[in-house]
């Protein structure tokens, strides 16, 4: 299994997810972030500056620790892949049996919309992708009003 990690409650939770379905599939997980350095255009002042890969390893690592502790379970891997989010997940998806991310909600209408990386994903990954909420019980029954 291939969790999409960005540090966000709902990709946490995604990690969470996949490890009770990877445990009892007898399973790998395998922990992605995508990391890319901006465009000029995209962030004018920090190209140049800032280590893009270390910083997306400290989002990852700081998202394994989130959601299990200073005890990774030994079925998890973790991996960083320099590109864009969407296309790098799509492609990434033919080496997995499902592709788990997490789903960032507003709250109200807003909060049924998914994001452009999940819709993305659902839409032409190559295995089945499974989105999940954040546990904070955003998207849960009964919290949508009609």
């Amino acid at each position: 299994m291939m969790v999409g990690v960005d540090g966000s409650a709902s990709s946490i939770e995604a990690l969470r997810q996949a490890e009770r379905f990877a445990i009892r599939m007898g399973a790998q997980v395998q922990a992605l972030t995508c990391w890319a350095v901006p465009t000029i255009y995209e962030d004018p002042y920090g190209v140049g500056f800032v280590d893009y890969e270390k910083s997306a390893q400290k989002v990852l690592d700081q998202a394994v620790e989130q959601a299990f502790g200073v005890d990774w379970p030994e079925n998890l891997t973790t991996r960083l892949v320099r590109g864009p989010t969407r296309e790098t997940l799509i492609e990434e998806s033919r080496h997995a049996m499902m592709l788990v991310l997490g789903r960032r909600g507003f709250g109200g209408f807003r909060g049924l919309l998914m994001g452009s990386v999940s819709s993305a994903c659902i839409a032409h990954a190559h295995c089945p992708v499974l989105v999940v909420h954040d546990g904070n019980g955003a998207g849960k029954r009964g919290n949508h009003h009609a």
